[in-house]
This record gives C-alpha cells, sequence and structure tokens, in this order.
C-alpha cells in the first residue's frame, strides 16, 4: 500500500484549517503548524482577565457568518452537524446623525426586486434624487461578470465609481459606504471592481438574503477548540507555536524548516495559508520557491490601512430593543456597534450578573497619524449619540486592538494578485487575499482557498475533491452591458 500523502499546512485560520481538514478526510498525513499560541487567525480568541480575575475570551473583533458563506458553513457543519453554533439576527440597522436608520429586514431575496424594495422604502432617496443618478453606472452594479468587471473597472478606485454614481450625500453615506467601509480598505485604496464584486456577491447576486447568522459562543469554544480535536481524531497533527521560516526542495517533496531549533519537516505538499506579510517573508527566505515573475507578485502584495477594535465592559444596561449589531455612518470613523451581550453567551452571563453591559466599536481603514485620544473620543461620542441610555456608564474594563493585516485590493491589483496554484509543484497558496475563479470575500474567501488548495493537492493524486459552491457568477445584466 503507497503511503499517504504528507501535507504541511502552514497558518491556522480559516484558509489553513480548511484545507487541513478536506486533506485530513482524504487519509492524508497532515501536520498543521500555527505560530500564534492559538488556533483561528483572525478570528482567534485567547484568555483574558477582568480586573476582578474573571476569565474571559477575547477576540479580534465582531464577524457576520452571511448565509451565502457556503464552504464556510459546510466547514462548519463537520463541528456542528445540528447547525446550533450559530444564532440569526434578525436585522442589523444602518444608523445615520439625526435618527437616520435605514433596515435590510424582509428585503425581497430576488434582484432586481430587492433592490426596488430597498429604494421605495429607504428614508435617504427621494424620487428627484433618481432622477441625478448615472442610470448607466448603476446597472454596472448589475452586471457583475467576472473578467469583463475586472477589465473594465479594477483600473478605477471605488471612491471615483461611487462619485460617478451621483448620489445624495445622504443616500452614499447610507446605503453605499456603511458597505464599503465593511471591507477594510479606504474607498480611494480600493478597486471599483472588487467593490462591485462585493455588491454582487452580498446583495445583488446573493440569493440568501442579507440578514447573517453569528456565534452564541466565543470562537475558541466554538470553532477552534473542535477543529483541533477533529484534526487530531482523524489523525492529523496540530502544533501551535511553531513558525515556518522558509521552504526548500528536499528529497521527493520540500522540507519546511521551522524557528528555533527545530528539525525541518518533510512534506509533499505544502500550504501556505498565512498572512499577507508572512507570506512575502517566507517567500523571501525560500529562494526555490516559485520563479521570478510570481515572486515579484507576491512581493508587491500589500495590507491596507490598520483596523481598531475597542471592546467596553461597562456598569450601566443598554436600552430595551436594541439590537445585537448596528453599521454606523457619519459618526467620524466608528464603523458599527456590537452588543455582546445580546447575542454571546460568556458576555450575556457577565450582563446578567452585574446588570451591566459589553460593547464593541470598530473602527476600519484608520488613517495615518491619528491621534489615538482622539479617535477614542470620537467613537465614544458615537456610541453615546446613538446609546444615549450609555453616556454616563462606568468603563470597567476595556480592550483596545490595533492590527494591520488586512490585505489589501488596491486598484489596478486584481490582475496580478496570486492565485492558488504556484509555479512550485506541490506548493499552494490559501488566504482571504487569493485570486479566486467565483466570487467570495472575507471568511468565504478564506474558506473557499482553502478547500480549493486541498483539491489541487489531491487533484495531483486523482483524490475525489471537495464540493465548491458559490453565489451566481454573473449578475442579472451581465452580456448585456458593453465594456465601459
Amino acid at each position: 500500500m503507497p503511503a499517504p500523502l504528507r501535507a504541511v499546512i502552514v497558518g491556522g485560520g480559516i484558509a489553513g484549517v480548511s484545507a487541513a481538514t478536506v486533506l485530513a478526510e482524504r487519509g492524508a498525513s497532515v501536520t498543521l503548524i500555527e505560530r500564534e499560541p492559538v488556533l483561528g487567525g483572525r478570528i482567534s480568541a485567547w484568555t483574558e482577565h477582568l480586573p476582578d480575575g474573571t476569565a474571559f475570551q477575547m477576540e479580534r473583533g465582531f464577524h457576520a457568518f452571511f448565509r451565502q458563506y457556503y464552504n464556510l458553513r459546510s466547514l462548519l457543519a463537520r463541528i456542528d452537524p445540528a447547525g446550533r453554533l450559530l444564532t440569526p439576527l434578525s436585522d442589523y440597522p444602518l444608523l445615520g446623525p439625526g435618527g437616520a436608520r435605514e433596515s435590510i429586514a424582509g428585503l425581497p431575496r430576488q434582484t432586481p426586486l430587492n433592490v426596488l424594495a430597498l429604494l421605495a422604502r429607504s428614508r435617504s432617496v427621494r424620487l428627484r434624487d433618481l432622477l441625478r443618478v448615472d442610470f448607466r453606472r448603476g446597472l454596472e452594479m448589475l452586471a457583475f461578470d467576472g473578467e469583463r468587471t475586472y477589465r473594465a473597472f479594477d483600473g478605477q478606485s471605488a471612491r471615483a465609481f461611487l462619485d460617478g454614481l451621483r448620489l445624495p450625500p445622504t443616500a452614499r453615506r447610507m446605503l453605499f459606504e456603511v458597505f464599503a467601509h465593511s471591507f477594510f480598505n479606504p474607498e480611494d485604496e480600493m478597486s471599483a471592481a472588487e467593490l462591485l464584486a462585493m455588491f454582487h456577491f452580498y446583495f445583488l447576486g446573493n440569493p440568501e438574503g442579507l440578514l447573517f447568522d453569528v456565534l452564541s459562543e466565543p470562537f475558541s469554544v466554538a470553532l477552534w477548540e473542535q477543529f483541533e480535536r477533529r484534526l487530531e481524531a482523524l489523525g492529523a497533527r496540530v502544533l501551535v507555536r511553531t513558525e515556518a521560516t522558509r521552504i526548500l526542495p528536499g528529497a521527493g517533496g520540500w522540507e519546511v524548516h521551522l524557528g528555533g531549533d527545530r528539525a525541518p519537516m518533510l512534506a509533499d505538499a505544502v500550504v501556505l495559508a498565512v498572512t499577507v506579510p508572512a507570506l512575502q517573508a517566507i517567500v523571501a527566505s525560500s529562494p526555490a520557491l516559485g520563479d521570478a515573475a510570481w515572486r515579484a507578485r507576491v512581493a508587491r502584495l500589500a495590507v491596507t490601512r490598520p483596523f481598531v477594535v475597542w471592546r467596553l465592559w461597562l456598569d450601566r444596561q443598554t436600552a430595551p430593543g436594541r439590537y445585537p449589531f448596528a453599521g454606523t455612518a457619519g459618526f467620524g470613523l466608528l464603523e458599527n456597534i456590537s452588543l455582546f451581550h445580546l447575542f454571546q453567551n460568556e458576555c450575556r452571563r457577565w450582563a446578567e450578573r452585574t446588570r451591566g453591559s459589553v460593547v464593541e466599536l470598530h473602527a476600519y481603514a484608520v488613517p495615518p497619524g491619528i491621534d489615538e485620544a482622539a479617535l477614542r473620543a470620537g467613537m465614544l461620542a458615537g456610541l453615546h449619540a446613538l446609546c444615549p441610555e450609555l453616556s454616563g456608564a462606568r468603563m470597567l474594563h476595556e480592550r483596545w486592538l490595533w492590527r494591520q493585516d488586512c490585505p489589501a485590493f488596491a486598484p489596478g491589483s486584481s490582475a496580478e494578485r496570486p492565485g492558488v496554484e504556484t509555479p512550485s509543484p506541490g506548493v499552494v497558496v490559501a488566504g482571504d487575499f487569493v485570486r479566486l475563479p467565483f466570487p467570495a470575500a472575507l471568511m468565504e474567501r478564506a474558506a473557499s482557498s482553502g478547500i480549493l488548495a486541498a483539491n489541487t493537492i489531491l487533484a495531483r493524486s486523482g483524490v475525489e475533491s471537495e464540493p465548491l459552491r458559490s453565489v451566481p457568477r454573473r449578475g442579472l445584466l451581465a452580456g448585456l452591458m458593453p465594456d465601459a
């Protein structure tokens, strides 16, 4: 009997765990390594303590599990076949100054009925506003068509595209900017084609609707502890605090060199499921990896501006009727408000015991040179404007996370963005920055790329691949619009 395929997965986030799961299920000898103390990557969780000694799980921010995340949900079904981990939200309002509010609940799922219903009930758009809109540009949002859309709009910024729509400021702020900012990239530094792909994936080409689900337990408990147990039950090794430093050719395959005094790992196949900076560091130290053109493409990848997660433990309850999550617009850099005590059990128990609340504030694409004190003051002012019952609350604890490791999707960058395959046989790349053959974003892009990476490896051995699903790959008007 031939020896099983030896696969080393570098990176224990969604992409790496997806690849490791698919490969282990098909009999590969899998080793998953992660340089941090815990699995999860950008949706990891770790133990910290409140001032009174109470342990809690800190995370890198609120994450929404949209219902068109088919491949991520397929992965979750391995550890949660009954679907009990996720809790549906009935709505997530978009809130603006002066009581401005938009809702996405109850919209039809079918395009263009969803668009017409949203415009008909929106408080931000009036009939005379629509008469000033660039109708042809608006139709482009319904005409997503992969190669054509990127060929026509990748060189343009998202800001230029939205400027060209000629929307009134309130409608743009409430209906478009909240959405655009969710991808961490500022509008003037993000490809218009990428923005159109996101409109298609999340709204205009999405048959599931805009509502999403949330985890009722911290990521560590709900996901990563369970995935680690499942992988080990499949015979895989999971090694945390283990960093790959370079990949070199080895006997019959590859050597994965590790930090410290650890011996290299021998592998027939390697999945590099790491952040952009980590991938660049590994490639720079691995002269035999790829060819000159591919290495140059990897070197030109970039991360976008920093983002902030600010979690607050307050001694006052929120008012009845508050939604667990709300997007915000017009409150400086405050992008959204998450009330964790309304959906996450650990935070709910703390709030019930103390009669307090656990609130998380996000700021995306933080501009360079901003004063942290001013940023904090602005975010807190936005919270108090939208939840005035918290304006006199005492802060019992806080965690301020400043991170900069989300991928940039700059204008003109799509054509040279690496895909899953590399010029080196047996080495593949996964992550939410890779180019995929179908629309996906954020966590779903990571999961899909990890599965695709595993399938690419399995195809060399003739092993059955894992099915991949996506939303329709073309928009309602695809094929009807000429090249811009």
